[in-house]
């Protein structure tokens, strides 16, 4: 074994051990990470004034990243709460499919949302870029651990609640998060 491999068997002793994910969960939270990273990328060139500037009226970068977070963290925090009763939950279907096509396109369309009372009042700022993205990736690594919990027959689950969709499954929940972010990019384009 060289000496660049024995280093990574040591280190592997350390890492968190991950169990696997249904491969639709695994999919999705892939796609979630992948979009994270990328804005992450983006975003760490901006100076703190940057990262804090915005015009009246308006969000700065970090304060549309803080939300991001904090509608993530809200709704693992219920699902987390809700996964305790889930053999009680009912099984979403054809509704809940229709429902997600409605919340889609309206992520995509350029109209503005007020942003829950609930997300409002528990949003945290963030001045500096890193402290940011430590608390996003510590957000990630929890919800990587709840999706763990789930058994195949749980997928289908209403374990997510949407603000104005009602009960949703926990694949919805993740692609809600990724329409969130693709609906808040062009105001944080705007802000690079």
């Amino acid at each position: 074994m060289d000496n660049h491999s024995y280093l990574y068997f040591e280190l592997s002793l350390f890492l968190p051990k991950h169990k696997p994910l249904n491969q639709e969960l695994q999919r999705l939270f892939d796609n979630l990470e992948a979009d994270r990273h990328s804005l992450l990328d983006k975003v760490r060139p901006l100076s703190t004034e940057q990262f804090n500037r915005a015009a009246p009226g308006t969000w700065s970068v970090s304060q549309i990243l803080s939300h991001l977070i904090t509608a993530e963290k809200i709704s693992r925090l219920y699902m987390n709460k809700k996964i305790l009763g889930i053999r009680e939950a009912g099984d979403t279907g054809i509704w809940e499919e229709i429902k997600m096509v409605v919340i889609k396109l309206s992520q995509r369309l350029p109209f503005k949302f007020k942003a829950p009372k609930v997300v409002v009042e528990n949003t945290l700022s963030y001045v500096e870029f890193t402290q940011l993205a430590l608390a996003w990736g510590d957000e990630r690594a929890e919800l990587r651990k709840l999706l763990e919990t789930f058994s195949e027959p749980q997928i289908k689950k209403k374990i997510y609640r949407h603000v104005h969709a009602g009960r949703l499954n926990i694949q919805h929940a993740l692609i809600f998060f990724r329409e969130h972010y693709i609906h808040h990019w062009p105001q944080i384009k705007r802000l690079l």
